[in-house]
């Protein structure tokens, strides 16, 4: 039997096999393409690292179902293109100066390349799906492009979020689900199809995807209030200067009384905490229990992923989904 470190170990050695396949599809992807203009920044995006979560999901589903790393690499790469093409976009929509800790396309080229590149990005994603070869094509393509469909959905409702005087917690885990959700569940499901799972199994691995997105996106939230800075690589407490209108805000609001909950609809009304009201912003949380409601909200989330993972086969690649799970769960960043 193998010790907790043992499997550590090889969980880490898996994950880093599959970003290295991924970063060599990338290479090839955009080997000697031009215009510079356009695969310049292009390349600087997907060279841009992160965690990779999407693609790695998508291999560990696909074995688990008896599917292979070269069977799935390529619809791995096309999930990561197409989170990148999300990404790109978002920061212009949010003006946003960095990313993983380098300046953003339209801050280091222009709006004009940035809006170009995003969507250059989502052709190559289409293109490097369709390198994909299986007997369920139609329902990877179909799947695909639902994800994309959501993800723009969501990122409407994000939108709207910021001008909206009312937003319900239950309205946010509607958008949730759609932006940043979809594309972890649909990884989880089109790994399945890559590997010819049963009904049964692309179930469960949609399930688990679904319920691991969410807890994946509350998890941010609450990094953004409690995380360390060095990790985090940007300002703890961002979210709230900016006014977004996060779980925390929401259900803080639903949960506070008195000055703290006229507070927080200030928050709501006119947007934005200057940066020296961090700290009290996290004590409110704190006091009147939206931290722990996150906490708990994240761990239902998880364990339900979890029983979801349970009915597919035992294995190895089960048990990697499985620490995959604890790796997002217990991220610092």
């Amino acid at each position: 039997m193998r010790t907790a470190s043992a499997e550590q170990t090889h969980f880490d050695q898996k994950y880093s096999g599959i970003c290295k396949s991924l970063e060599q599809e990338f290479l090839d992807i955009t080997r000697g393409l031009a215009p510079r203009s356009l695969y310049d920044p292009l390349r600087y995006v997907l060279k841009g690292g992160g965690k990779r979560i999407r693609p790695v999901l998508l291999v560990l589903s696909c074995e688990a179902v008896g599917g292979t790393l070269s069977g799935a690499i390529h619809a791995a790469a096309a999930i990561e293109i197409l989170h990148n093409f999300t990404l790109v976009h978002d920061d212009i929509m949010d003006n946003a100066g960095s990313r993983r800790g380098r300046k953003t396309v339209h801050t280091k080229w222009d709006t004009n390349i940035a809006i170009l590149v995003g969507d250059e990005l989502l052709a190559l994603a289409y293109r490097e799906l369709l390198k994909t070869t299986s007997p369920r094509m139609k329902e990877i393509a179909q799947l695909f492009t639902q994800g994309v469909v959501e993800v723009c959905e969501g990122q409407a409702l994000d939108k709207e979020f910021e001008s909206r005087k009312r937003v319900a917690v239950q309205d946010y885990l509607v958008m949730i689900q759609k932006k940043t959700g979809k594309l972890i569940a649909i990884s989880a499901e089109i790994g399945g199809l890559v590997g010819s799972a049963t009904k049964n199994e692309l179930d469960a691995l949609r399930t688990f995807g679904e319920f691991l997105g969410r807890a994946f996106q509350i998890q941010d939230d609450l990094l953004d209030i409690v995380g360390d800075e060095r990790e985090l690589g940007k300002q703890v407490g961002s979210d709230l200067q900016e006014g977004k209108k996060t779980f925390l805000l929401l259900e803080g609001l639903r949960l506070a009384t008195g000055k703290d909950k006229t507070r927080l609809r200030e928050v709501m009304l006119n947007g934005g905490v200057p940066r020296g009201r961090i700290k009290e912003f996290r004590k409110m949380y704190e006091k009147c229990g939206a931290l722990e409601s996150a906490r708990e909200h994240i761990r239902c989330d998880t364990e339900h992923a979890r029983a979801a993972l349970a009915r597919l086969r035992p294995g190895t690649s089960r048990e990697m989904l499985s620490s995959l799970t604890d790796v997002l769960l217990h991220r610092t960043y």
